[in-house]
């Protein structure tokens, strides 16, 4: 009797413990491939960008109500730039869903582009009687040989126009609401900077590394700016 409990005991044993070895076994023992890791960890990527897109616009309607109940009153430009940016992150999310490695370059540059053109508005807007340096805003040739040679020319073109940004809010000086802005339009940047010199060692097989990074950094900066909302009292 005590050794067929004894056999029953250690069968119960393995079957409890048969899960958690499988669980323990490498993904290629379980049939996973590397691409199937990398699609599920990008798909994991998208459902966490996802969640924090329904709590970016859960804390702007919360926010729209909290500025109004304590009689703030953020600039009308910021409330503009920041409604704009909560509806564009959705759209944001939507298209890392279709980004692959043959398009994703394509479209880093141009959701860059986007970011550089609205800095430059920002900058219009405190800076209207100042103007770039010639030598800081020219262009250099775009290449037409392969990614890194399209990637390096792409790259000093953005620095330039963001070099001759900082020229023209050198010695820019504003007061109250307008000094949060224009903070903010130095630190976005300053992290454009910072953006593109880590962009020169990037190469295309980190294609959803950094496409990701830029989603959810936007995503960060928008969380941020609603933030911002309530610093300035009537």
């Amino acid at each position: 009797m005590r050794k067929a409990k004894a056999i029953a005991a250690v069968a119960l044993a393995a079957a409890l413990l048969a899960p958690a070895c499988n669980r323990a076994q490498p993904a290629e023992e379980r049939g996973e491939t590397a691409e199937d890791r990398a699609v599920r960890e990008r798909n994991d990527d998208v459902a966490e960008l996802d969640k924090r897109t329904a709590d970016i616009e859960r804390k702007w309607s919360e926010m729209q109500a909290e500025v109004k109940e304590e009689n703030r009153a953020p600039t009308a430009a910021l409330r503009d730039e920041v409604r704009e940016d909560v509806a564009n992150v959705k759209d944001a999310v939507a298209g890392l869903k279709t980004t692959t490695a043959e398009n994703w370059w394509e479209r880093h540059e141009r959701a860059t582009e986007r970011t550089l053109e609205d800095v430059e508005a920002d900058v219009q807007r405190f800076a209207k009687g100042a103007v770039a340096s010639a030598q800081a805003a020219k262009p250099e040739p775009v290449g037409t040989g392969g990614f890194e040679e399209r990637r390096n020319a792409w790259v000093a073109n953005a620095h330039a126009r963001l070099d001759a940004m900082e020229d023209r809010l050198e010695n820019v000086k504003v007061d109250g609401a307008l000094e949060t802005e224009l903070q903010d339009t130095r630190a976005r940047i300053d992290k454009l900077q910072d953006d593109l010199d880590r962009l020169r060692s990037v190469s295309a097989d980190e294609w959803w590394d950094v496409s990701e990074a830029r989603v959810r950094e936007y995503i960060d900066r928008v969380d941020r700016s609603i933030g911002r909302l309530d610093n300035d009292k009537r």
